[in-house]
């Protein structure tokens, strides 16, 4: 099997390379032990499906820290600043690397000292809260698709393992590659193992699941919305572009893949979406400092 010169970025430091290889082998290990009594009809064909924008409107992170600071995980501020990436996010149509940095390292930070055990019982809570209702039908309807025909569904995200394998398994799916927080003795220690699952990272996860599970990726499927996951897309015979940013869209024209667009009006509400989330952002505000003055 050949995966295409692209698939993996070799311009790209060393370092770079082994924290996405590092993450995309932890990513592909979990996914192949969780899932290792599944017997497909078709060994050889899978499809992979990005999470964000392409499986659930918005981004599941942002989903996920908002039911903790519900919680109380963590501060009013914090949830100031992943509105502000999510309205970013929503308005820009794209993603940008230093709100990945910096929200990989909130996402550790608030995640250190707890049991995976803890996390994985809110995670449950908080799909059923705030992810079920936002599941595009039309890609759910596509995943089915796969399964009906005796092909495994993975999801591949930048989302925490935990997150994505509760997603994989509400939906029926055979499960979920996503970033691999270290942990010992069942507890998170505030570290990665290797990077977020995340552009090329995505595609070391694929290559990995793949070599282990026998798969011919010229037979495979891949989802996604976003430009950054063009590695990944890259590596499959069908690539698709659902819900695409621009970059995305534009490429999968020139390149004769299939586009799925599942948002209405978007380019007339793009605008009121910015507006709407900023001015969350602000009554988020005053009602965070209103209920700090209450306290006191």
């Amino acid at each position: 099997m050949n995966p295409p010169e692209n698939a993996r970025a070799h311009s790209r430091p060393s370092n770079l390379r082994r924290r996405s290889t590092l993450a995309g082998e932890a990513a592909a290990a979990s996914a192949e032990v969780e899932n290792s009594l599944d017997v497909p009809e078709d060994r050889t064909a899978a499809a992979f499906f990005d999470v964000d924008n392409t499986v659930m409107q918005g981004a599941s992170i942002y989903h996920l820290a908002k039911g903790f600071y519900r919680r109380k995980f963590f501060t009013t501020a914090d949830l100031l600043d992943m509105l502000y990436k999510q309205a970013w996010f929503r308005f820009i149509g794209s993603e940008n690397p230093d709100h990945i940095s910096s929200t990989r390292s909130a996402a550790l930070a608030f995640i250190k000292g707890h049991t995976v055990a803890e996390l994985e019982e809110l995670g449950e809570e908080i799909f059923d809260e705030a992810m079920a209702h936002r599941i595009w039908p039309g890609t759910r309807a596509m995943a089915q698709m796969h399964l009906d025909n005796g092909q495994r569904v993975w999801l591949v995200t930048a989302a925490p393992q935990e997150t994505a394998s509760t997603i994989a398994r509400r939906l029926g799916l055979t499960g979920a590659m996503g970033t691999v927080a270290e942990r010992a003795d069942g507890v998170y220690t505030g570290r990665l193992v290797g990077d977020l699952l995340h552009g090329p990272a995505k595609a070391e996860a694929v290559l990995a699941l793949a070599e282990r599970e026998g798969l011919d990726l010229a037979r495979c499927s891949a989802y996604s919305d976003s430009y950054n996951d063009l590695p990944m897309l890259s590596l499959v015979g069908d690539p698709v572009a659902i819900n695409p940013d621009a970059a995305l869209r534009a490429h999968a024209r020139a390149n004769g893949w299939r586009i799925h667009d599942y948002r209405t009006g978007r380019k007339a509400v793009r605008a009121g979406l910015f507006a709407a989330a900023i001015g969350g952002a602000v009554a988020g505000a005053v009602l965070g400092a209103a209920a700090v003055r209450r306290r006191f």
